[in-house]
């Protein structure tokens, strides 16, 4: 015998958890922030070593500010993570987004857009790519021009209401919600075959309520899912009411889509364009089900929150106001003239559109993907598989190396002012760029002069007192946590002062 005391087990699980703490706080810190492929480019330290702090900012709702103040201090291209790059510069989008000849796609990561889910979000390649082709259909410049009859009657009936606000009280009126009506009610016929009752009942059907109810909830389970221990530990602490109303809104959207396929009559929707597939082409039901779910809110959603920021920037900056009111009102004598065709050839409203997508983008943080396990060439750097990639839209736009005056509202930045010329337009694409871009681009650009041409030809507004402050107060995660827009309507007038542009903060 040796005479030594052999080691307790105490004494063991000590050692052993002194060198788990040594690996993860030394070891791999030390790595990371010095021999990591990512060690290269800058960004804060503490972000460099651990996913902890941007998964504090995300849960924030403070993303778009601190990746603004990231790039700012950084530069182009910011570490924000272990294994995570941002990217500012208009080069990315389509290194990050397109599909280049002889490179991988970088896909979207599992813990952002689940493939199991069956929809065109998150579907492999080639599922995408049957999925696209058939609902492109859908968004078809034939589709476009059937749908008009149907968009118009969702618009006037918006119209009506908010005359009807407008007369009573102080006529001040929570646009936001009036826009969900409407584009939920609108977007529920394309998508389902009959609408919401929004409008009809002034209120939020109680299927949409559901998913306004889980946005939050959905995009910080999504952020903490990157956690790998988290994502195992998640789907077995998730509130039993969050599972009931996943359930459930699956549930009423299969019996949404089993009414309308149902109809034997042809109409110009997303439901008939989904299910003219054929042979290996065909869409399932689960298929058709998730993406008339995925339609319905991916189509509403970001385009009333966009129409709701377009209105709080025209409102709140007199001089484009008045150069819009005068465009709409001398264009279009009455109200019934006005129609798709003639709202989108007016240069100042497309310019108002464009300007406000820009301040104010639907989707103001990154959209990430992650680099093929072989890893991918971006802007000349070789980045190593599983890298996740983004672009903050906002961060992005609202840049000085981008835009000159980028936080400024100037419409007359998109109608070849001189003074903007050096603005790098290719920066902006709010509705993504490459084979994944958003398919209802066209869709979401027709609701949006219609409904602001109608707004300017028949009301003056201006901001609530208690919305003065609307853009600076807002959280935002995969999209904006807007809240309620108070705005004052009024008969129309065509007395207006000219004023300076405003300034975004």
């Amino acid at each position: 015998m040796s005479g030594e005391p052999e080691p307790s087990w105490a004494r063991i699980g000590i050692m052993l958890s002194l060198a788990v703490v040594f690996y993860y706080v030394v070891l791999l810190s030390a790595y990371n922030l010095w021999i990591h492929p990512l060690a290269k480019f800058p960004g804060p330290r503490t972000w460099a070593v651990s996913q902890v702090p941007w998964a504090l900012m995300f849960i924030s709702g403070k993303s778009h500010q601190r990746l603004a103040e990231l790039h700012e201090r950084y530069g182009h291209i910011v570490r924000v993570g272990p294994n995570e790059l941002s990217y500012i510069q208009p080069e990315a989008w389509d290194a990050i987004m397109g599909r280049r000849k002889g490179y991988s796609e970088n896909p979207k990561p599992h813990w952002y857009c689940n493939p199991d889910n069956k929809d065109i979000v998150g579907a492999p390649r080639n599922d995408h790519a049957r999925m696209r082709r058939l609902l492109s259909h859908g968004f078809s410049a034939n589709a476009m021009a059937q749908q008009e009859p149907l968009i118009n009657r969702y618009v006037d009936l918006l119209v009506e209401r908010l005359r009807e606000k407008a007369k009573t009280g102080t006529g001040v009126v929570d646009v936001s919600s009036w826009y969900n009506y409407c584009l939920f009610d609108l977007i529920g016929d394309l998508s389902f075959g009959e609408h919401f009752g929004c409008l009809d009942g002034s209120t939020m059907h109680p299927w949409v309520a559901l998913i306004f109810a889980n946005i939050r909830t959905t995009a910080i389970g999504a952020a903490l899912s990157r956690f790998s221990l988290l994502r195992i530990v998640l789907p077995l602490i998730l509130p039993r009411k969050l599972q009931q109303q996943a359930y459930e809104l699956k549930r009423l959207a299969r019996e949404k889509v089993a009414r309308r396929l149902a109809v034997t009559d042809p109409r110009p929707d997303f439901i008939e364009a989904m299910a003219s597939g054929k042979g290996d082409q065909a869409l399932t039901g689960e298929e058709i089900n998730s993406n008339a779910m995925v339609l319905a809110i991916a189509g509403s959603e970001t385009t009333a929150t966009a129409l709701t920021g377009a209105t709080y920037l025209i409102a709140t900056n007199p001089r484009v106001m008045a150069r819009l009111a005068e465009e709409v009102r001398c264009c279009f004598k009455d109200e019934r003239d006005i129609r798709l065709t003639g709202a989108s050839n007016l240069p100042y409203l497309s310019a108002v559109i464009k300007e406000s997508l820009r301040i104010y983008p639907p989707g103001p943080n990154t959209q990430p993907r992650i680099t093929p396990p072989g890893g991918n060439i971006i802007l000349g750097d070789h980045i190593p598989g599983k890298t996740v990639l983004g672009i903050p839209q906002r961060a992005a736009y609202l840049s000085e190396s981008n835009f000159r005056r980028a936080k400024e509202f100037v419409p007359e930045r998109w109608l070849d002012d001189a003074e903007f010329s050096s603005d790098r337009k290719d920066c902006f694409n709010p509705f993504s760029v490459g084979p994944r871009n958003c398919i209802g681009v066209n869709l979401a650009y027709a609701e949006l002069r219609m409904i602001i041409t109608r707004l300017v030809w028949t009301f003056d507004f201006e901001i609530a007192e208690c919305s003065h402050s609307w853009m600076e107060r807002q959280r935002s995660y995969l999209l904006w946590d807007k809240g309620p827009l108070y705005v004052r309507l009024s008969a129309r007038s065509l007395s207006y002062k000219h004023q300076g542009a405003g300034e975004v903060s």
